[in-house]
């Protein structure tokens, strides 16, 4: 698909900004927890696994969102899958905070975690279905942009309050803690979202594979110009199936009676892009470097600096991705972070303990505090876009909501498990152990872009093979 006129351009760019802010919400509904920990755990009396498990809650709906939203966007539409998504981020939004028990707080933090996983998965997919080939890579990465935007928001919006109010756990405005007033910030770009999401389009993709080839034509008309529709109709026609329409069965080969090749590889990308632990730093940050010395108001600073040097990361993968192509960017990610990961586990490996707190050198501190940036860099300048705009792009068209509705599971689940178990590594067997296991899933993940990945960039969605 291209477009070369200002007037299409136009109307992708607002396609796309409108879709990114399921992004921003998928980022900041993630780290808006990250101030909250100490405050959840007062509130609510957990212990150590029962935060972990209040903490990574959303992650069970995620993983069932993602599933869903995949099959769900064969059935009803690309958009209202994320309408659906932006009133669940309403209603998680506000209950997150009104929450009087960790019950209540758990049910709606799952409700959140269906609209991330829907929107993780959706959005990018989406906006693939209506960029141009050659800049689908640049416009897709967008989604990365704004989940590091909504994570940096959060970060910011936690601060903020918990500054004004003197601690997360004080009281704020009308007597709710200032952690309640975290979640709340979040019911503004809900809702905004949400309202804009009726000016955009259905994805002309599933308006062919669903029949409705008059509205299809329109939409191609003002994404391609009208003398390119026709041809790209009989294209997007070509690549369905004529006897049925998309189905979870279609993964499994009809030559082989085996699940298709592209699925593992979707589903290892996904997983990858979890082991390694980058939401560890995103969803445990004020927990992390609090327990290696630092203040929590030092470590919300930190969060800060974080997630501005994500977007700048970002950004430099966007001028990259459709030049040199995704895999490369996730070879250079891949060795980045297996660097990262491993000085941060030497310097974590060089601390003492001092009443049941890890204490580094100023050296060893600082070290890990550069290593930890390095990496955070590292993922968004690859793994973070990248392998979004993979999922989005990789499978055809007949098999790419099963194909997302599989590998978003995989990610999410993956998540769920490295989230749920790092308070009970930390307290058990330590930061070092931890993120050495870390680097080493970075590294076997060069193996496996290497061996496994093939490149898309360039490529027409008509194109893709599997």
């Amino acid at each position: 698909m291209s477009s070369g006129s200002t007037e299409n351009m136009r109307f992708i760019g607002l396609i796309v900004s409108v879709a990114t802010l399921g992004g921003f919400l998928f980022g900041f509904d993630s780290g808006v927890i990250n101030g909250t920990v100490d405050g959840l755990q007062e509130a609510f009396d957990s212990t150590t696994v029962g935060t972990g498990f209040n903490v990574a809650s959303m992650l069970l709906g995620c993983a069932v969102g993602a599933f869903v939203a995949g099959r769900l966007a064969d059935v009803i539409g690309r958009r209202a899958v994320l309408l659906i998504s932006a009133v669940l981020f309403i209603v998680s939004a506000w209950g997150s905070g009104v929450a009087g028990d960790a019950t209540l707080f758990v049910v709606a933090r799952v409700l959140g975690g269906l609209a991330v996983g829907a929107a993780s998965v959706i959005a990018p997919a989406y906006i693939s279905e209506v960029a141009p080939a050659e800049r689908r890579g640049r416009l897709s990465s967008i989604q990365q942009v704004m989940i590091i935007v909504g994570l940096t928001a959060a970060f910011l919006s936690n601060y903020v309050l918990a500054e004004v109010a003197g601690g997360s756990r004080v009281q704020l405005w009308g007597g709710y803690e200032a952690w309640r007033w975290m979640f709340w910030a979040e019911l503004v770009p809900a809702t905004l979202f949400l309202v804009l999401l009726f000016f955009i389009p259905e994805s002309p993709r599933f308006l062919v594979a669903k029949g409705r080839e008059q509205e299809a034509e329109r939409v191609l008309g003002r994404l391609l110009g009208a003398e390119a529709v026709s041809t790209k109709l009989a294209e997007i026609r070509d690549s369905l199936a004529d006897d049925h329409q998309p189905r979870l069965s279609d993964l499994i080969s009809t030559d082989t009676g085996r699940i298709r090749t592209i699925v593992w590889v979707g589903i290892g990308l996904a997983t990858f892009q979890q082991l390694v632990g980058i939401n560890i730093v995103f969803y445990y940050g004020a927990v992390l470097w609090q327990a290696v010395g630092f203040t929590e108001n030092d470590a919300l600073k930190i969060n800060i600096l974080s997630g501005a040097l994500s977007i700048g990361a970002v950004f430099a993968a966007i001028a990259l991705i459709d030049r040199i192509g995704r895999k490369p960017l996730l070879l250079i990610g891949s060795v980045g972070m297996a660097v990262g990961l491993t000085v941060m586990a030497f310097a974590f490996a060089s601390g003492s303990l001092v009443d049941g707190n890890l204490v580094l050198s100023d050296g060893a501190g600082v070290a890990a505090l550069i290593a930890a940036n390095a990496y955070v860099v590292a993922f968004n300048f690859s793994w973070g876009p990248v392998m979004w705009v993979m999922l989005g792009e990789m499978f055809p068209n007949q098999i790419r909501g099963s194909g997302l509705a599989v590998s978003g599971f995989a990610q999410w689940t993956a998540n769920f498990a490295i989230i749920m178990s790092f308070p009970w590594l930390l307290a058990n067997i330590g930061l070092p152990i931890t993120y050495g296991f870390y680097a080493v899933a970075a590294v076997t993940s060069v193996w496996f872009v290497a061996k496994m990945v093939r490149e898309t960039a360039g490529r027409e969605l008509e194109a893709m093979e599997g």
